[in-house]
């Protein structure tokens, strides 16, 4: 007969121990999702923010010499992605793509003039930098006109801000709502052994040494939910990249480490966290009220 009980008492641990590990796997993996469209929306916004192109229209008069330089001082700053050289012969044959007709047989001369296309890099395509990059590129003795889409640079910019508030504030509730799935998972699992630790405790063992197996049993639940969750993360990104290949280029191993590596320590520390207080709570407790709670 005790063999029987030991039995029951056995399977039902281990059911608890499996649900408990399961529930913390599926949070996880939701926050790791959510984190995997965080990475992906910063990376779009760069991208986005990367392509505003900023057009540097040269002076009819300057030298070779002088663009070579202006172009030289341009690479140099730490604000600029990369540039490209545009003749006023290329642009008139642009224009004339575009036209559909020879603008330059009817007026008898090329209006156009050479510039230079400059891309940003995202840290710098806030309307007030944009205004203090103009400035400093109209100081050239070459340069005759500096132009960009205000308009667009100031609705990217906004739209940004709003995207990052909206996903900021829905990252916290949901970290918010993780950690008390997880607490109350861990809770319903120390609550069915509180029989055990008020009865360790009459005994005379230690709150320390009460608490020491049920906090390490935690962070291993912890452990190995944050790791199958990590697994499934993988390869839900592997298969979306299967299917949309683009997307390989919007994240790289680094970030992926650090968001993997982000899971983990919320496994753990969460897990940790909720298995100190809800041991500490029937450490509390008294005797009378074990089957009140």
């Amino acid at each position: 007969m005790a063999r029987q009980e030991d039995k029951i008492i056995g399977r039902r641990l281990r059911s608890s121990y499996v649900s408990t590990v399961v529930s913390i796997t599926l949070v996880l993996f939701v926050l790791g999702l959510l984190g995997l469209i965080i990475l992906h929306a910063h990376k779009l916004s760069e991208y986005v923010r990367e392509s505003i192109a900023v057009s540097v229209f040269l002076e009819e008069g300057a030298s070779n010499a002088q663009i070579n330089g202006f172009k030289s001082s341009l690479r140099e700053m730490p604000a600029v992605h990369e540039t490209r050289y545009i003749s006023s012969e290329e642009a008139a044959e642009d224009l004339m793509k575009e036209l559909g007709e020879d603008f330059i047989e009817f007026l008898g001369y090329n209006p156009l003039s050479a510039s230079i296309v400059i891309h940003l890099r995202a840290a710098y395509t806030h309307p007030d930098s944009l205004r203090r990059i103009e400035q400093q590129l109209l100081r050239s003795p070459i340069v005759n006109e500096v132009d960009y889409q205000q308009s667009l640079v100031h609705l990217v910019h906004e739209n940004v801000r709003r995207v990052g508030a909206g996903l900021l504030i829905f990252s916290l509730l949901l970290l918010i709502i993780a950690f008390a799935l997880i607490n109350n998972t861990i809770r319903l699992s120390v609550f069915s052994r509180r029989f055990l630790i008020k009865s360790m405790q009459l005994v005379g063992a230690t709150q320390g040494f009460i608490r020491m197996p049920f906090i390490i049993k935690g962070v291993v639940q912890g452990i190995v939910g944050a790791v199958v969750a990590i697994i499934l993360l993988g390869a839900s990104l592997y298969f979306l990249q299967q299917q949309i290949p683009e997307l390989s280029s919007f994240y790289n191993r680094g970030m992926l480490l650090v968001l993997f590596a982000t899971v983990l320590l919320l496994g753990v520390i969460i897990s940790w966290v909720s298995t100190f207080f809800a041991v500490r709570k029937y450490l509390k407790i008294k005797t009378d009220f074990l089957y009140l709670y």
